[in-house]
């Protein structure tokens, strides 16, 4: 059943302002126990979602290149020796570009890492500090290096529409992080998520966001560089050249079946749900006591699943294909979404139909910010 594995290691050196992900920051990290874990989780997983050969692995977190090359190396030999890898698998691991993990990069592609998305956030050194990370500007350019050095594909993150940022600043930023040469770049616009220290920061008065109609700004002329530079949008705050995409979230936004392992890790398997224990203790304890880390699993309706299919493709430029869910979901279209609301959404010019399939138009951030709650929850979703 699964085609994609999702490894989560929750463990990072600090806890960003800007953060809501599960991680963790602990003084002393027994690695030892941890892949004995993991790997205990992995075969409980694959008991029930095996039978097809993973297309794509992705060590997300936390920082996930804070763990050893061992480690990594050891769980990727039991992933393949569970499921067996497909000829062309992407195996993608996130990197902090600091000098220390950098360090690690070689021994990590040898390991079987063959793609690297680096959290780089800014090339500008007062924005770093501002956003709470522990590299500067030109460690990040010698981690990137590096990185480009050693293995196959290369992504790195960027965070813009920050407090009173011009678009001038950004048009700069953005025109320099083109010129480096990476097939895909993440660009997200900076949002303040409950719970973290910027959301406390926001409702004491400390920053104020950027307005949004100055962050669609930036949005646009986001779009308009990365076209030009051979890396048009494909999905909200992702660009690649052509045939670059990231195939493992793709699994994700197609709404594809993927086993999530780890603190925290979700996955979509067989029409059920599951999530994992998120603190890292609980985890550890539910896999010494069961076998596994599951804390939840949910068998989904077919309603419930079409709505999740559509939430996740309309984020994509390619949209969805209504006929392929209704077959999949064994839903008639009407079922499917709202006729009136998809003709009215229509003719705002709000969502493009070409046959059975349909999108949001224009693709972007900002936009599906502002209308998936209409589009998909209130307007075209009617299970």
């Amino acid at each position: 059943m699964a085609r994609a594995l999702y490894i989560h290691w929750p463990f990072c050196a600090k806890k960003c302002p800007y953060c809501d992900f599960n991680s963790h920051v602990r003084q002393a990290v027994d690695h030892s126990r941890w892949q004995q874990d993991l790997i205990a989780d992995m075969r409980a997983e694959a008991q029930v979602a095996g039978g097809e050969t993973l297309t794509s692995i992705f060590f997300g977190g936390g920082t996930p290149s804070l763990m050893p090359p061992a480690l990594v190396e050891a769980l990727l030999a039991e992933a393949e020796r569970l499921w067996g890898f497909d000829d062309a698998i992407e195996i993608t691991l996130e990197a902090n570009p600091s000098s220390v993990e950098a360090a690690n990069f070689a021994a990590l592609a040898g390991a079987g890492i063959n793609r690297v998305s680096l959290g780089v956030q800014s090339l500008d050194d007062a924005t770093l500090h501002w956003l709470g990370r522990l590299h500067g500007g030109a460690e990040a350019l010698a981690a990137l290096e590096v990185a480009q050095a050693n293995f196959a594909r290369v992504s790195f993150d960027l965070i813009y529409a920050l407090p009173g940022q011009s678009r001038r600043e950004w048009e700069r930023q953005l025109a320099r992080a083109l010129a480096l040469g990476t097939s895909h770049l993440s660009l997200y616009q900076l949002t303040i998520e409950p719970g973290t220290r910027f959301a406390t920061d926001v409702r004491r008065g400390v920053f104020t966001p950027l307005d949004d109609d100055e962050a669609a700004g930036l949005f646009d002329c986001t779009q308009d560089m990365t076209a030009a530079a051979g890396l048009p949008a494909y999905e909200t705050s992702n660009h690649a050249r052509p045939g670059e995409e990231s195939r493992h979230n793709l699994t994700y936004w197609r709404y594809q079946d993927y086993a999530g392992i780890g603190p925290g890790a979700h996955g979509r398997r067989g029409g059920f749900a599951t999530e994992r224990h998120r603190k890292p203790e609980n985890y550890l304890a539910a896999v010494a006591d069961r076998g596994h880390g599951i804390a939840e699993q949910r068998h989904l309706p077919p309603p419930e699943q079409a709505a999740e299919a559509l939430l996740m493709g309309l984020r994509l430029v390619e949209g969805v294909d209504l006929a392929v869910l209704s077959a999949r979901f064994a839903m008639t279209r009407g079922e499917l979404v709202d006729e009136s609301a998809l003709a009215r959404l229509r003719d705002l010019g709000l969502v493009w139909e070409r046959g059975s399939r349909i999108g949001v138009a224009p693709p972007g951030r900002g936009l599906l910010d502002a209308l998936l709650g209409e589009i998909v929850a209130d307007a075209l979703v009617t299970a």
